[in-house]
């Protein structure tokens, strides 16, 4: 089988990177596409890459794996959509373009959503797998873990805190939670680690960067790994992101700040100067452990770090059974879209 591991933005290098080590497993072989944005980003020494729209459609490929919202519909092979994040309360989660043949959900609240989707267009199918990014919270950890601990006994602390907030400028709590982030870096029972997305405001980003140089408990993590800083932490606060769910996951208390969600199972605050108690008492009693077990069944109910290799055997199961389509149906006004956002020729 060949496959396209297709990469619209930077996110989408830890969500393939399992995929990618299950089709060497299993034999298949597969090619990067990465945008031009994303050239000086791309983190895999001696791997096959590309650029290239027209390489794409000489490789002929099988399938095409994207977690983003958009492929195009000429390029040979399967398309399938694993998706970029867990937040399906943000617009667009549910939004069907019509690019994609396939659809690999994480849990089955996504599952029945898409299944709906499908009653509706009749024009995709859906195979409830789990999420591949998640494969390595199942990995061994010992050494991560090792390194906390060294951590908290440098700065005779007790928990580690990471803050990680949306950067979408309605949503974002950067401005409002710094003079309490503040407060919870002069406790002293906390170590607070700032992971920002890769793009967040550049004024935020300076401005918490100034927070990490003023005191030492505080440390602004750049780059775009955030699994170690979810294996370190003992509590995230974060306001309407995606993260959220994947934090959840592991069965470790969320506080956030004016999240949107309608259902919310975790603490979420809506005024001001709620953050340091919310935290101290969110470690001490855990108050939402019974509705954040609820989420894990239905949002990503597969700790075994096999979900990549179910994505894999999805594909290669539908293939099997219903062929490689040559092209994907779509309307004028998608085609346009496409031929906006890549060039055939390229």
């Amino acid at each position: 089988m060949k496959v396209i591991l297709f990469c619209q933005n930077a996110y989408a290098f830890e969500i393939m990177k399992p995929i990618k080590r299950v089709l060497l497993e299993r034999g298949h072989e597969y090619l990067w596409f990465i945008t031009q944005k994303l050239s000086t980003l791309f983190p895999f020494a001696d791997e096959p890459v590309t650029q290239s729209i027209a390489e794409l459609e000489a490789f002929k490929s099988d399938a095409i794996i994207a977690p983003g919202n958009e492929v195009p519909h000429y390029l040979q092979g399967l398309k399938v959509q694993i998706f970029h994040g867990l937040a399906g309360e943000k617009k667009g989660h549910f939004h069907i373009r019509h690019y994609f043949d396939l659809y690999l959900t994480q849990g089955p609240y996504f599952t029945r959503g898409f299944n709906k989707l499908k009653a509706r267009f009749k024009n995709f199918d859906v195979i409830e797998t789990g999420w591949s990014k998640l494969d390595a919270y199942a990995q061994n950890n010992e050494e991560v873990l090792s390194e906390k601990e060294n951590l908290l006994k440098k700065h005779n602390a007790k928990h580690v805190l990471l803050y990680a907030p949306t950067f979408s400028p309605s949503l974002t709590s950067a401005e409002i939670l710094k003079p309490e982030i503040e407060q919870l870096a002069q406790h002293g029972d906390y170590i607070i680690n700032i992971k920002f997305h890769d793009l967040m405001d550049s004024k935020y980003i300076e401005a918490y960067k100034n927070l990490a140089a003023k005191y030492d408990t505080v440390y602004f993590k750049e780059g775009r790994d955030i699994i170690k800083q979810f294996i370190v932490a003992d509590l995230l606060i974060s306001d309407t992101s995606s993260v959220i769910y994947e934090f959840l996951l592991l069965n470790k208390p969320v506080i956030t700040f004016g999240n949107i969600n309608k259902n919310i199972q975790w603490d979420n605050l809506t005024e001001k100067g709620e953050l340091p108690n919310a935290v101290s008492e969110n470690l001490t009693t855990d108050p939402f452990a019974e509705k954040r077990a609820k989420v894990i069944a239905e949002y990503h109910p597969y700790n075994d770090g096999k979900s990549s290799e179910r994505m894999v055997k999805a594909i290669e199961q539908y293939i099997e059974k219903h062929g490689v389509p040559e092209k994907r149906k779509l309307s004028l006004f998608r085609k346009y879209k496409i031929n906006k956002i890549f060039d055939r020729k390229s």
